[in-house]
């Protein structure tokens, strides 16, 4: 077998193992969505009331209104007052979802500047530092040499996760003690990477709730002081977000891309939640790029993110 053979397999292999984790990790999703809508199209044709059905269950999935009544709208326009079985409703969901997301789903890209500093904001508990490390062991498997900031010096724990994962992935690690001056850490990092000729700095934050208007300053003075450093920095400001928050997620992109800026999303723990039409509606309000869905808890459960794999996951399509 040639080696272009083999490549293709080993790219064909690793594709249809991300599909299993992604349908798995959307399972909740695609089963609560799927189960309305069998019920529902069994009542008969469609007419106004079983379309008003339909449109509801796509708002309780967290799509969105307008992502809802654009589906609504399809269904009705093209099966009115005939039979449409379930699996062509999620068809049409599918299409919509993959349509709504194409225009976001953009990689996260390492420019040219060295370092490229990556911040990494998000609230209490949303998975920055996992993220983190599961960037860290991607961009190292690219031969690239990683300085990590530990930047969450509130929680000690944060700090020795940070340093795992830097050990996990030969990256280095600036760390403090527990309760240290966060901003001026990031500065001792950022002048740390730049005298090593590191080609990407990613700094971790402390986990801050958005309507805490001291913790969000201090993210504001981490920005401050990093600019001080480099003007152009930071060059990506990554907010992580939940998947099992659902709505709140929208208020979370629109004070967090206040305070520092927010250049792209990363939804984490989709496994965990029914209402993984969230990443829809963010879409639709923000337009903000979606960078990478995480799955699960291991390397391999972060991927760049898929418009068109994402719409037939969430509507429960095989691959």
């Amino acid at each position: 077998m040639s080696d272009s053979t083999n490549e293709a397999a080993a790219d064909s292999g690793e594709k249809q193992g991300w599909w299993g984790r992604l349908a798995g990790g959307l399972k909740r999703s695609s089963s609560a969505l799927g189960t309305a809508i069998a019920d529902i199209v069994t009542k008969g044709p469609m007419d106004p009331a079983i379309l008003d059905e339909i449109e509801e269950a796509l708002i309780r999935s967290d799509l969105g209104l307008d992502a809802a009544a654009k589906v609504t709208e399809t269904i009705g326009r093209g099966w009115y007052k005939q039979a449409i079985t379930a699996d062509e409703v999620k068809g049409v969901i599918a299409d919509h979802v993959a349509e709504a997301l194409e225009p976001v789903a953009k990689p996260l890209l390492i420019g040219d500047a060295r370092p490229f500093v990556i911040l990494v904001v998000g609230v209490n508990g949303s998975g920055k530092t996992t993220l983190i490390g599961k960037l860290a062991s991607k961009l190292a498997a690219e031969k690239r040499k990683v300085v990590l900031a530990a930047g969450d010096t509130f929680r000690a724990a944060a700090i020795d996760q940070l340093k795992i994962w830097g050990t996990r992935s030969g990256a280095q690690v600036v760390a403090g003690e527990q309760g240290a001056d966060a901003a001026g850490l990031a500065f001792d990092a950022l002048s740390q990477a730049k005298g090593d000729n590191a080609d990407v700095l990613i700094v971790d934050t402390a986990g801050r709730l958005q309507n805490r208007a001291e913790l969000m300053d201090e993210l504001e003075k981490i920005v401050r002081v990093i600019k001080k450093v480099d003007a152009a920095a930071p060059h990506a400001v990554l907010l992580v977000l939940d998947a099992t928050v659902g709505q709140n997620a929208l208020s979370q992109v629109e004070l967090f891309q206040k305070t520092a800026g927010v250049t792209g999303l990363v939804m984490t723990k989709l496994d965990g939640t029914a209402r993984g039409g969230i990443l829809v509606a963010l879409a639709q309000k923000f337009g903000l790029p979606i960078h990478f869905i995480g799955v699960g808890e291991g390397v391999d459960d972060l991927a760049p993110f898929s418009a068109k794999d994402f719409g037939k996951a969430i509507a429960g399509i095989d691959a």
